[in-house]
């Protein structure tokens, strides 16, 4: 880690920190502590971080970026951050200045498309995470990205696992606020990059997860010593060590390849981030699956903050393709080079 990103780093962690502490927003009664954690992430540049600073943003690197949401994943940020920063990515491609406030973007799962004919937007889309939160939506219609008002569109209702606005969308003819093709653009350089920085959140989740249970192994006492002393749970939690090493060195392979290319576009990004989203998908699963067994029933309670990252590493993984539909298509991509290519591809730098 560079220095810059180290600062990155540190500069990100002091503002959720102060502002977004999960156990502080576990016992919240209001959202009194949204707008002030926004505004103190606007300021700092980090909302806009994927945008470069001639058209009002900060120009970070992709690696910095994806600290970021490591660190954002760390603190199960329950504001559309990654949303933001993927929203401005496009616009930055498109030539279009980024609004303030929150964005959030679509479509972000597989098969799903919008169309833009007459520049009216037309289409169905799922799932859109912070939709109704937000007050910009920026889309992609084949390659052109299109910006809309949040407010007035409508919204279908719907939750995620963490009670967060997860909501559906028709698009009958609307009209956006401005629109303009960014080259080379396509549906898969959204997904590879959205699945990237998915793929960053959870990995940060799990380093939390697993700091967060060596310290309840130590405190808990059962049968008059901590539950850290009994060798299943030295076990359990060895295993969640490894889970989280194995989700950071694969989604930093991701960020990697991406900064390598100059962009998600490149057709050389694509194992890295099918391999992450994968390998970071299934550490999710295992990983959250043990932090609940070492807690046992105490984690499942609304006032533990574990449920806070559980139920958004269940969110995240199914986003911007699962496991299931990266394995098929890098299945699909190694068969297609034939056995020759497998391991030079692998190993490839």
């Amino acid at each position: 880690m560079s220095d810059n990103d180290s600062m990155i780093v540190d500069i990100t962690t002091r503002i959720l920190r102060d502002l977004a502490d999960p156990q502080t927003l576990n016992n919240a009664r209001d959202e009194a502590w949204r707008a002030p954690l926004w505004q103190a992430l606007e300021e700092a540049g980090l909302t806009l971080a994927w945008v470069p600073e001639e058209i009002g943003g900060a120009g970070l690197s992709v690696p910095e970026t994806f600290d970021i949401l490591r660190v954002a994943g760390a603190f199960a940020l329950p504001v559309p951050l990654a949303e933001t920063l993927i929203a401005g990515w496009l616009l930055a491609r498109a030539g279009i200045k980024p609004p303030a406030g929150p964005m959030t973007v679509a479509p972000l799962r597989p098969r799903e498309r919008l169309e833009l004919r007459g520049g009216r937007l037309t289409g169905r889309i799922r799932g859109v995470p912070f939709g109704q939160d937000c007050g910009h939506v920026v889309v992609l219609a084949g390659s052109r990205v299109a910006l809309l008002a949040g407010n007035g569109l409508p919204w279908q209702p719907g939750r995620n696992l963490a009670n967060e606005a997860k909501n559906g969308l028709i698009l009958d003819s609307v009209e956006p606020l401005e629109e303009s093709a960014a080259e080379g653009l396509s549906d898969e350089a959204l997904l590879l990059l959205g699945a990237a920085a998915r793929s960053a959140q959870m990995s940060g989740a799990l380093e939390a997860l697993l700091e967060i249970s060596v310290r309840y192994a130590g405190e808990r006492v059962a049968f008059e010593r901590p539950i850290a002393k009994f060798q299943a749970v030295q076990h359990n939690l060895a295993q969640l060590a490894g889970e989280a090493a194995a989700a950071l060195a694969a989604q930093g392979s991701a960020a990697q390849a991406i900064e390598r290319a100059g962009t998600a576009d490149d057709a050389s990004v694509f194992l890295d981030v099918a391999a992450a989203k994968i390998r970071v998908g299934e550490a999710a699963g295992a990983g959250a699956a043990i932090a609940h067994q070492v807690h046992g029933a105490i984690g499942f309670t609304a006032e533990h903050i574990l449920h806070r990252y559980t139920h958004r590493l269940w969110s995240w993984r199914d986003e911007f393709g699962d496991e299931s539909y990266w394995a098929v298509r890098l299945g699909e991509a190694v068969t297609a080079k034939g056995a020759d290519a497998l391991w030079p591809t692998i190993t490839a730098a």
